[in-house]
């Protein structure tokens, strides 16, 4: 008698540790399927009813349009250290002017090695509070507050953030676009009074601003681009002033 009470016990408490395990299981599951991440890859965001019966482990991309493309930049994050080089072209009736720029990133310091065609190199370091300025190779170095002068417009590029500041209404294109091989969001504005557009590219995997245009009235004014970062990275030589003062130390 004993022993088939014994036995009656064992199953129920079985069968409630197989109720316990299973309940677990899709607990995990429900979870992770609440996963909302940016996309990796060329095809562009997959509709998330798409993945409805396929399991419980599918990952829902983030859909941009102009209505959530702020959201989607919003949610990016620019590496703490970096070295990438800018194209930037201005573009005016009859001619044009390119300047390439150098710029290092690094433990809250940005150096900016600026060189306009034609002229001498302008280098900057600056951290937001300070700004150092200097010329080609001379020794004379100008130190100033930053005011309100960005280590982005140091950079001579246009600042994307500015894209989370505008209206909703003044958002015309936003999608995900492969820029040279790198995966972007885009952002286009409609055509304002003055009949400027703005254009943006802003890398999906840096979270930088891999390529932007100005056009007015249809035709390109500006534009630049720095689609891929340099692999060699920044130096202690990048934030050292002309006396020898190292400003910081690459991380």
């Amino acid at each position: 008698m004993k022993k088939r009470k014994i036995g009656k016990f064992t199953a129920i408490g079985f069968a409630v540790l197989i109720l316990l395990v299973v309940a677990i299981l899709l607990s995990n599951g429900l979870r992770r399927s609440s996963r909302i991440v940016l996309p990796d890859t060329t095809q562009p965001a997959e509709d998330p009813s798409a993945s409805e019966g396929g399991g419980g482990t599918a990952v829902m991309p983030v859909t941009v349009t102009p209505q959530t493309v702020q959201l989607a930049i919003e949610s990016l994050h620019r590496p703490a250290s970096y070295r990438r080089t800018i194209t930037a072209e201005r573009l005016w009736s009859g001619g044009s002017g390119t300047t390439r720029t150098t710029v290092a990133v690094s433990g809250g310091w940005t150096r900016t090695d600026a060189a306009p065609e034609g002229q001498q190199v302008r280098h900057t370091l600056t951290d937001g509070q300070t700004t150092y300025i200097w010329y080609g190779s001379q020794s004379e170095v100008y130190r100033c507050a930053a005011g309100d002068i960005s280590a982005d417009e140091e950079q001579g590029i246009p600042t994307y953030e500015d894209v989370l500041a505008l209206p909703v209404s003044q958002i015309e294109k936003a999608d995900y676009r492969s820029l040279s091989g790198v995966n972007c969001i885009y952002v286009e504005t409609g055509e304002d009074d003055d009949g400027y557009v703005m254009r943006y590219w802003v890398s999906v995997n840096t979270g930088l601003l891999a390529a932007a245009e100005w056009l007015q009235n249809g035709t390109t004014i500006y534009r630049m681009g720095a689609p891929s970062l340099d692999a060699s990275g920044p130096t202690a030589a990048d934030f050292t002033l002309p006396d020898g003062t190292v400003l910081t130390e690459p991380e």
